[in-house]
């Protein structure tokens, strides 16, 4: 069974996967497996980009979303007349020709990743280029655009060591699917230590974030700019204790939560030691 593997580490958001899909479907009939593809309103693969933090610790995720060749898929369910099958290598495909008028198949996806067209009143939405493995292309067209190899695409066996450590993209769904994700990203909590009466930065502190719910502590120096990050953390509710040689420590715990959002807590000041 054919499986794919998305490492959201190594997107870089070129969306050169998104472009070479509109590439090889838009204005391009490759029955029966798909109609032509609308040239606006639909993305068979599509990079979500979320800016994450607040100035100016700021990061941006990207995260190519597309089918997701369920196993147990909620668009196959609600289908009529067979009009949604699922090939021998596992990649679920809407046959253009029955699925006509099936408006449900696109409203049953809870991914988001069925589109309709309406010029034409079916539902469509990525085949795995199909057509092209048939055609003796051991890859999709978004998998061989790529440069990164964010994205891979195989026999599931291949990917053994990698689905060890992957998750589903909506794990709460339960769907089953066969695209799997790697670095998923989790939050992360930053800022600055500095002397603000000596207006300098403060190189090298020592900074411990203890999460207030488990116990556990992360460490972390803040580098040149006096800039700290620790980065895929759980949300939680959080403490932090820095120290520095010369000056008295702090410890801060109010309002440093990353419960419902990456974290930027600003500028924390440090004071001399008294002599």
């Amino acid at each position: 069974m054919k499986t794919f593997i998305v490492d959201l580490d190594r997107c870089i958001g070129c969306h050169n996967c998104q472009i070479v899909c509109k590439d090889e479907h838009c204005d391009n009939d490759w029955m029966p497996y798909a109609a032509p593809q609308p040239d606006t309103g639909q993305f068979w693969m599509k990079v979500n980009e979320e800016e994450r933090g607040q100035t100016p610790k700021v990061k941006v995720a990207y995260t190519p979303v597309f089918c997701q060749h369920c196993e147990d898929a909620p668009c196959m369910k609600v289908a009529k007349d067979g009009a949604v099958y699922r090939r021998d290598d596992g990649l679920i495909v809407i046959d253009p020709a029955k699925a006509k008028d099936q408006k449900a198949i696109m409203d049953a996806c809870p991914y988001g990743v069925v589109y309709w067209n309406e010029a034409l009143s079916i539902p469509q939405k990525c085949t795995g280029c199909a057509h092209l493995l048939d055609d003796g292309w051991t890859i999709p067209r978004c998998v061989d655009a790529c440069a990164h190899d964010a994205i891979l695409f195989g026999d599931e066996e291949d990917f053994a060591d990698m689905l060890k450590d992957a998750e589903d993209l909506r794990p709460e769904l339960a769907t089953k699917p066969r695209v799997h994700y790697l670095n998923k990203p989790k939050r992360f909590l930053a800022g600055e230590i500095a002397d603000l009466e000596e207006e300098e930065v403060l190189i090298g502190a020592d900074i411990v974030l203890t999460n207030l719910e488990t116990g556990e502590k992360l460490t972390c120096k803040s580098d040149e700019f006096g800039d700290f990050w620790f980065k895929q953390i759980e949300a939680a509710d959080y403490s932090i204790d820095v120290t520095y040689e010369g000056y008295m420590p702090r410890h801060v715990v109010d309002f440093i939560s990353t419960k419902d959002k990456d974290l930027n807590v600003g500028t924390i000041a440090m004071s001399k030691a008294l002599a």
